[in-house]
């Protein structure tokens, strides 16, 4: 028997000792049934608005973010906006000067105030903007201002000054302590004499601030895909709620992330979060946050 043969015999008991069918993800419609990565994206290429709910310690979602930023960016070109909960409003200064190549990118990961992760998880989405001259919009409230709506209510925000407002969206904020995403807060175990009305009124302000800059910065030949928690679009409410009661025109086209133990099927309780689920396997490493 030659070496040839007995290394073809050897390397087909190695490959026939791992399984084919054991994938780190699956993507399911909001039906529940599996689809394909181009059936998603052919649905996605025509939205006006695409809201990306990740797991902020998923790697897999960092990649598809990636991944669908690039293949969107060859359908739409120029036409394609970016845009992030990683990004505080107070922060576009900045992110602008970067992106335009004012300012290098020591001063900018050194002075604008970025997430722990941001190097593994969101750097190569602003380096993809920057390399493809993309505006990339920083979406989310300024955190001083969500802590003094948990302090004081929306009522705390109409002290500020003219300027620090420009980074709000247009007060009063519109509420609806009935939605689930709102309500539900108030109903958080352990939590106890810590929750008050004003709990997930500072969450609401991140999502009004997010849905205001999204608008924005959007036009009707564009899409603007943007990033953010699962929590702030799941069940087509937080951001998608505020973007749609400001534009009901708007063509919006949602993702999730879940984690199961098992991603063949996904499970009842994840089925309708959104228009599109990535179910990633429960013991998927994690990025550090």
């Amino acid at each position: 028997m030659n070496k040839t043969y007995i290394f073809l015999i050897a390397l087909f008991f190695v490959f026939s000792a791992f399984k084919a069918d054991k994938p780190a993800y699956t993507l399911f419609d909001k039906d529940g049934k599996d689809v394909k990565y181009e059936k998603m994206l052919k649905q996605i290429e025509d939205a006006d608005i695409v809201l990306f709910g990740e797991s902020h310690d998923n790697p897999i979602s960092h990649w598809l973010q990636l991944e669908l930023t690039k293949d969107l960016f060859e359908i739409k070109k120029g036409n394609l906006v970016l845009g992030a909960e990683m990004f505080e409003s107070d922060n576009q200064v900045i992110l602008n000067e970067y992106l335009d190549s004012m300012i290098t990118q020591s001063s900018f990961e050194s002075e604008a105030r970025l997430w722990p992760n941001y190097k593994t998880d969101y750097k190569p989405l602003v380096e993809f903007a920057n390399k493809n001259r993309l505006k990339f919009i920083a979406t989310n409230v300024p955190r001083r201002y969500a802590s003094l709506v948990n302090k004081k209510g929306f009522e705390g925000l109409e002290e500020l000054s003219d300027e620090a407002k420009s980074f709000l969206p247009p007060l009063p904020i519109d509420y609806d302590p009935e939605l689930n995403c709102y309500k539900s807060m108030m109903e958080m175990p352990g939590m106890g004499p810590h929750i008050t009305p004003n709990f997930p009124k500072a969450q609401a302000i991140k999502d009004a601030t997010m849905a205001y800059f999204i608008l924005k910065n959007w036009s009707p030949e564009k899409t603007l895909l943007h990033y953010h928690g699962s929590y702030h679009s799941e069940n087509f409410e937080s951001i998608y709620w505020y973007l749609e009661k400001a534009n009901p025109d708007l063509k919006i086209v949602t993702l999730t992330t879940v984690s199961q133990e098992d991603v063949a099927d996904l499970q009842d309780e994840n089925k309708g979060k959104a228009d599109f689920t990535i179910c990633v396997d429960k013991d998927m490493t994690r990025t550090r946050q």
